[in-house]
């Protein structure tokens, strides 16, 4: 289903998060905070969002972010990608990164949740 509306644009949304180690367990719950705040923040339904893109650190490799999101209800029709975020020396450790380009109404501001030590990436948010 392609989501159509006058009254939408399209907006691209950020956000991050920390896992609190490389396992498969730490990072599900990870993604699946840091989704469900995308979602919750800026009230979307699957039908919204075009795409995600997860990039991880490097030192993340136990299981692919967007297997994780994949099994959200209704995300069967959402573009997901996994890459890895380019290494920067004193990078934070363990992140998870999102660009979500979803449809967003014209009187909605767009919120980016940067979430438990990823905080420091954004402190302005």
């Amino acid at each position: 289903m392609v989501f159509k509306s006058e009254n939408m644009y399209l907006q691209g949304l950020r956000g991050a998060t920390t896992s609190e180690s490389n396992s498969t367990n730490a990072i599900e719950t990870a993604v699946r905070e840091l989704v469900a705040e995308l979602v919750t923040r800026n009230e979307l339904n699957p039908e919204q969002i075009v795409s995600i893109t997860f990039s991880t650190t490097s030192d993340l490799n136990a299981c692919f972010p967007a297997g994780i999101a994949r099994k959200q209800a209704g995300w069967e029709n959402i573009a997901l990608l996994d890459c890895q975020q380019m290494f920067v020396e004193g990078d934070l450790k363990h992140c998870i990164r999102i660009l979500a380009i979803a449809w967003l109404p014209h009187d909605q501001i767009p919120q980016h949740p940067y979430l438990r030590e990823a905080k420091r990436l954004r402190p302005d948010r």
